[in-house]
């Protein structure tokens, strides 16, 4: 072989390991090279769009290019939920999903799209707790002397939440579960309103979001009993989780989590899941989310892949135990 043959080969190999090396740093090195759109099944202003959109700004600049943040409410989120199981699996469509994905497949039955099937997980965003409030003229200070009030009285306590089979509300029939007692649920249409009647005194007490009861905390006008996550809130550190507070093993909470449809290349979900945690973990991501009542999460698809598959079980279990159907 001649000598300028041998280099030219040499060459190509030096060139082609480089390429491979270059191909593991970036799994997808062409990716994007047009806007994504982020389909999210809510309106605007409401938590899951509060916390997807700067998400989504912040995404769009790591990536270099624009995220169009596309709300499809309706439908109990189902409407924008089959929206994004049926776009491109070309990873120029990303879903925003919340609790409802895990619990519409059993209070929902027939649905034109499989939570798990349809979906690659890319990671969990953030999640955010419910408080255990009452309104004060409620005779208990913590979570034990209530359990003992609502088995004194089956049947006459009421419980506020934003709709049946809403987060809120299976927070409050995941309680009943656990603490064998009989509260009945009063519906809502929104934290508001609902949050709105344990104050007055028409319900006695509300799973409810840490940004909608907090300041009522600190007005004397609702009274906190314990957080509904596994650990204490970063938000009210000085409150017990409802798990150490007298319900062992309780542990629920509101997420934001990002998916795509199941067909996008994994190389490509990789980088989404890479590209997210690193937003998330900024120190100004996370200060925006306690604002707003939330916690960064991330963890890895699988992780996720996990947490959806075990809500899935949980929820089945809660919502046929109590019941809930929506037609």
């Amino acid at each position: 072989m001649k000598k300028h043959a041998w280099i030219c080969l040499v060459g190509a190999a030096i060139t082609c390991s480089q390429a491979a090396a270059a191909a593991a740093l970036d799994p997808a090195p062409n990716y994007p090279i047009r806007p994504i759109r982020m389909i999210v099944p809510a309106p605007p202003g409401g938590s899951l769009d509060v916390v997807g959109r700067p998400v989504a700004a912040s995404l769009g600049e790591a990536l270099g290019q624009q995220i169009v943040v596309d709300n499809r409410a309706g439908g109990g989120t189902v409407i924008g939920t089959q929206l994004a199981a049926n776009a491109p699996a070309d990873g120029y469509t990303l879903f925003a999903a919340a609790p409802s994905l895990v619990i519409n497949p059993t209070t929902r039955p027939g649905l034109p799209y499989d939570a798990v099937k349809d979906f690659k997980p890319i990671t969990q965003i953030a999640f955010q707790p419910y408080v255990l409030v009452t309104n004060p003229k409620v005779p208990v200070r913590d979570v034990r002397e209530f359990i003992a009030l609502a088995s004194e009285r089956p049947d006459t306590l009421n419980f506020g939440s934003t709709g049946v089979g809403s987060g809120s509300h299976l927070a409050g029939e995941l309680f009943k579960f656990m603490t064998h007692t009989r509260p009945q649920h009063v519906s809502y249409k929104g934290m508001g309103p609902a949050v709105v009647d344990v104050i007055g005194g028409q319900t006695q007490f509300i799973f409810g979001s840490v940004l909608a009861v907090v300041p009522h905390m600190r007005s004397g006008r609702l009274r906190g009993l314990g957080v509904s996550s596994e650990r204490r809130s970063a938000s009210l550190p000085a409150l017990p989780t409802i798990a150490e507070a007298g319900v062992p093993g309780y542990g629920t909470v509101s997420w934001c989590g990002m998916l795509v449809p199941s067909g996008v290349p994994d190389a490509i979900v990789a980088k989404l899941n890479a590209d997210i945690n690193t937003v998330i973990a900024r120190a100004d991501m996370r200060e925006r989310f306690l604002t707003d009542g939330a916690e960064p999460a991330g963890g890895s698809s699988a992780d996720f892949g996990r947490l959806i598959g075990d809500e899935i079980v949980k929820w089945r279990k809660v919502i046929k135990a109590a019941d809930i159907r929506i037609d």
